[in-house]
């Protein structure tokens, strides 16, 4: 069925196809065609509402239309005598500074949300990175130059730790930058028992270093689920906290909440270390979670000549503020996973008594995760601190 369009919107149609073809010259003599949506996003950027753009951007399509060419200083008067000087409009949108950052692998445009993530590294809090990257780029515009090599930001973003935070700070950054094309992968093990947020941890702690690899011993375990069958391997196809119930004791622990935890978590535990295998193979970084993360059960000293491997074990040492956690998750979401979470609660409590006993054991670090910001601040810190100091990096490569 075909509509018949009035001819007030026949008209705006085939003002912007005429419209298109218009070259727009530029003060330098570039020419380039005319597009509403360019116009109307230009408009926007200076605070002009979405409608009104819109409505301006036609109207300058049929005021050019049958012209060859336009005069940008034209076009911007055509522009100014539709919208006046008392139109309504909203904060204008900061546009990014037309800078280009040149490194070995060529130029890229200067971004300061880009700047602000890489500093994150440094183990400072997101309103603080970003602050300081809007230093750098005022200095920059400032500066009235429109290219920076990579090593000069570096050492601007350096300065402005180092003035801000001091020494150890601008190290972190420094180092972080180093490790980002290491020699060798860093690996970071986050364990825990279910529901201390684990996965919340590591997805934080991934994008403040800008690791792109994030992998949960759950997703193993949902893998190795589907290529065996639950009488093949049972210890996969149930929960931590149920293991016990549905296999036999192996007598590796008195409890036996324990014993059919360590069943299941030994046999995940072949998935991990294909992982971790793969990880250096590619030479790739990783922040890997999960339940299964038990200390001592993987022989982390094999990988130690490979990768610099970081495990770290989260909880929450508040048991009781952990059990109204899952009960006011359960009446919120009122789904059965969340209710099972709070049936299971004195199981889940084992299981996190046991790996708290197993870190300490180990000198594996405990993050109590009362806050993911804080925790993810404290995990980065412990990471990058620990490069810093035994990394053996020579600060003057990158200054």
């Amino acid at each position: 069925m075909s509509v018949k369009k009035n001819k007030n919107e026949r008209g705006d149609e085939d003002s912007t196809r005429a419209g298109t073809r218009v070259l727009v010259v530029e003060e330098s003599g570039a020419e380039r065609p005319y597009m509403r949506g360019i116009m109307v996003h230009s408009l926007m950027a200076r605070g002009i509402g979405f409608d009104e753009a819109y409505s301006t951007a036609g109207q300058v399509s049929g005021m050019i239309q049958g012209r060859g060419r336009v005069e940008r200083a034209e076009l911007a008067k055509i522009v100014h005598e539709i919208v006046g000087e008392g139109a309504e409009s909203e904060q204008p949108i900061q546009l990014p500074a037309t800078l280009q950052v040149v490194g070995n692998r060529g130029s890229t445009h200067f971004s300061k949300g880009t700047l602000s993530q890489s500093l994150l590294a440094a183990s400072l809090a997101p309103d603080d990175a970003f602050e300081v990257a809007r230093v750098i780029e005022a200095s920059l515009i400032q500066r009235g130059t429109d290219e920076v090599t990579q090593v000069e930001l570096r050492r601007l973003a350096y300065d402005a730790l180092l003035e801000r935070f001091g020494n150890r700070v601008a190290q972190r950054y420094l180092v972080w930058r180093k490790f980002e094309e290491p020699e060798k992968p860093v690996i970071i093990l986050l364990g825990g028992t279910a529901g201390v947020g684990k996965t919340s941890l590591a997805l934080a702690v991934a994008q403040r270093l800008g690791v792109s690899r994030m992998l949960s011993t759950d997703s193993i375990r949902h893998i190795m689920r589907i290529m065996l069958s639950p009488d093949l391997m049972p210890a996969i196809h149930v929960s931590s906290f149920d293991a016990y119930r549905e296999l036999p004791a192996l007598g590796r622990e008195d409890d036996p909440v324990i014993d059919g935890f360590l069943s299941q978590a030994s046999t995940v535990s072949v998935g991990v270390r294909a992982m971790l295998d793969r990880a250096i193979e590619e030479n790739t970084s990783i922040v890997l979670d999960g339940v299964a993360l038990v200390p001592g059960l993987i022989d982390l000293e094999e990988y130690a000549d490979r990768a610099h491997v970081f495990f770290l074990m989260v909880g929450r040492l508040d048991e009781q503020a952990f059990e109204s956690q899952f009960e006011a998750r359960a009446r919120r979401q009122r789904a059965r996973d969340a209710a099972r979470y709070v049936e299971r609660l004195e199981e889940i409590l084992k299981i996190q008594r046991y790996l708290l006993e197993q870190a300490d054991r180990n000198n594996v670090p405990i993050v109590d995760n009362v806050t993911v910001d804080g925790s993810a601040l404290l995990v980065v810190r412990h990471v990058v601190e620990s490069l810093r100091v035994n990394g053996g990096v020579d600060f003057t490569d990158f200054l």
